[in-house]
């Protein structure tokens, strides 16, 4: 797999000591791409369910867990889906193999008695605290979005992260009933060569984004 961009062996620092090989910090982070075109092969429910039990493991605040994900996958949910998304992304949508929806789950509390047993008082405590709850599902979710990317790509798997989509109009279509708020979607699917038309964009470095106290 190449890129563009240069390899850790062109730094002019010292490679630090990763806890797992090159060529695993290669697939997840360094050769990744954020992909938006595919092949037609597809992706079964059986690579889903293999992301979602690594995803599962990384923490959120009380253990919370409140990504929900909707699946789309037949042509009729994806024209319904791309209908509420940016004229840009609907192509993208109705293209690739298929799209998860990446939701909050407000009720997050009612699984906190098996999640987080210890917690129990605290769940029953947010069940009057509408506000509160949508926002610890919103910032838990979207923490949980970058384990989702993340396993996607150990599963063998691109994913290309969009927003640019009605939240609202994805909510009324879809989660009249659950209460699930949606925040963005996921193209998921196997890259078509690279994957994108653009080349690999520059990153920050830690000088750039860091300071200390």
């Amino acid at each position: 797999m190449t890129t563009e961009t240069s390899t850790i062996d062109a730094l002019d620092f010292p490679a630090p000591p990763y806890a797992v090989a090159d060529e695993v910090a290669d697939l997840l982070f360094r050769e990744a791409r954020t992909v938006g075109a595919f092949t037609d092969e597809p992706v079964s429910d059986e690579e889903l369910a293999a992301v979602y039990d690594l995803l599962k493991w990384g923490p959120t605040a009380m253990n919370t867990t409140p990504m929900r994900l909707l699946v789309v996958r037949s042509d009729d949910a994806k024209a319904r889906l791309a209908a509420h998304a940016a004229e840009g992304n609907r192509d993208r949508i109705l293209a690739a193999p298929l799209t998860l929806v990446v939701a909050a789950d407000p009720g997050f509390h009612r699984h906190m008695p098996v999640l987080a047993p210890h917690l129990t008082a605290l769940a029953d405590a947010l069940e009057d605290q509408d506000e509160q709850r949508s926002t610890i599902a919103r910032t838990n979710t979207l923490i949980q979005t970058g384990y989702l990317i993340t396993a996607l790509r150990a599963t063998g798997l691109d994913a290309g992260p969009m927003g640019g989509v009605d939240t609202a109009g994805i909510d009324a279509e879809f989660f009249a009933e659950s209460g699930w708020q949606s925040q963005l979607v996921v193209l998921v699917g196997h890259r078509d060569g690279v994957g994108t038309a653009y080349p690999r964009a520059p990153r920050l470095t830690w000088a750039d984004v860091s300071t200390t106290a």
